[in-house]
């Protein structure tokens, strides 16, 4: 049974299909729990093709491509699309709070379902934890391996 659900941001995913080294122990935990049954990591279907590079770094090799595409087929992540109702919370999220579009659909997403941590290295996005919301929505880094139970517990 699932203890929690959290959302991962394209940003964690590229930290750990590219191993880097300050991202990919906590990735590992996460995807660990979630292979485990203890979480469902949601994402946005705008993962799928934002996942393949981020900015000043190479795009993932195409010979990655049929271990990228398995991997976003697992039991325990959760595609959502990007519907007119996220969209317009999106759009509105831009204009309230001046998070870029693509954070903006991972954050509207988080929300309409309801999931109450977004995890997520981006700096930027870091600065918006507990502002967005209501229940107001944690965006964190991913917890180191061992953590994660504590991090889905702190509800404060």
């Amino acid at each position: 049974m699932v203890e929690d659900k959290r959302y991962w941001d394209s940003d964690v995913f590229l930290g750990y299909f590219n191993e880097e080294p300050d991202k990919y122990s906590a990735c590992e935990g996460v995807l660990e729990a979630a292979h485990d049954g203890k979480i469902l990591i949601v994402i946005s279907a705008l993962t799928l093709a934002e996942v393949l590079y981020a900015k000043k770094q190479p795009k993932l090799p195409i010979d990655k491509r049929a271990e990228i595409e398995s991997f976003f087929k697992s039991p325990f992540i959760s595609v959502q699309n990007v519907a007119r109702k996220i969209a317009e919370k999106a759009r509105d999220i831009v204009w309230d709070n001046n998070i870029r579009p693509k954070d903006s659909i991972h954050v509207a997403t988080a929300l309409t379902y309801k999931i109450p941590v977004l995890n997520s290295f981006d700096q930027q996005l870091l600065k918006y934890n507990k502002a967005l919301g209501n229940p107001r929505l944690r965006i964190e880094k991913p917890p180191e391996p061992g953590q994660h139970h504590l991090a889905l517990s702190d509800t404060s």
